[in-house]
Parts: structure tokens; sequence; C-alpha cells
């Protein structure tokens, strides 16, 4: 039932959380290992392998992850230290640090983008600054 490694004490790295169509969700959610959104967070998405946003998926805060794929919306700044893919539904409303940028035609891109340097790590829960903190 849990692999090696993504059973209790393991790294998380094959676990996956979902957000359903119907759910909501409000604070910080600290993920592990990977993570598909497809309702509604609003807060911050922190220490996270992989996010996936669907395309009814909405995230009205920062994301914190090694891989960042958005079908849906983002409202906030996002880091990932891997890629980051806006897929041709998705839109994004803030800035963006990623080693490897995406943009699929008829994706909405609004904001700033910077390039991060191989091998940086998307900050921590303690390091990432809190929705609304600007």
């Amino acid at each position: 039932m849990f692999s090696a490694k993504g059973g209790p004490g393991g790294d998380g790295r094959e676990s996956m959380t979902l957000i359903g169509a119907e759910a909501s969700f409000h604070g910080i959610l600290n993920v592990k290992g990977s993570v598909r959104i497809e309702g509604l967070v609003e807060g911050d998405v922190a220490d996270a392998v992989s996010v996936e946003v669907g395309k009814g998926g909405r995230v009205k805060g920062n994301i914190s992850a090694e891989t960042l794929s958005i079908a849906g919306e983002v409202s906030g700044d996002v880091v990932a230290s891997r890629s980051i893919e806006l897929l041709k539904e998705g839109r994004l409303s803030g800035s963006i640090r990623t080693r490897s940028l995406r943009i699929e035609e008829g994706a909405r891109f609004d904001g700033q983008g910077a390039r991060v340097e191989e091998g940086a790590r998307p900050p921590s829960k303690e390091r990432a600054e809190p929705v609304g903190a600007k």
C-alpha cells in the first residue's frame, strides 16, 4: 500500500495529494510529495515536489515546488527549482522564478520572470513571504 519512499518516514516523492473540484482549502498547504489542485486553494502551497493546477483549479497564494504545471488560475508568486509550464488554458498573475519556463500559445501571464541557478532550492515555508504581506 505504501511504497518505501511514500510511506511513513519516507521522503514523500511518490505520494499524491488531490484537492478535488468541490473542495476548498484555506491556509498553508505543506506538501512533501505531489499535489493536483482541481478546486480552490486560498493560501500558500509550500515544499512540494510537483504541483499541477488543473483546468478547474484556482490558487490565490504563493507556490513553491520543484516543478509546476498550470492549466487553471494562479494569482501569486511562484518559484520552481526545475520548471514551470503554463498550458494554453492557464492563467498566472504574479512573479515567476524558475530554471526552465514554457508558455503555450493561448496562456495568459501577467507579471515578471527571473531565472534561478541550477541547484537552487525553492524557499521553505519559513522563508516564504505570506500572501498579502507586500
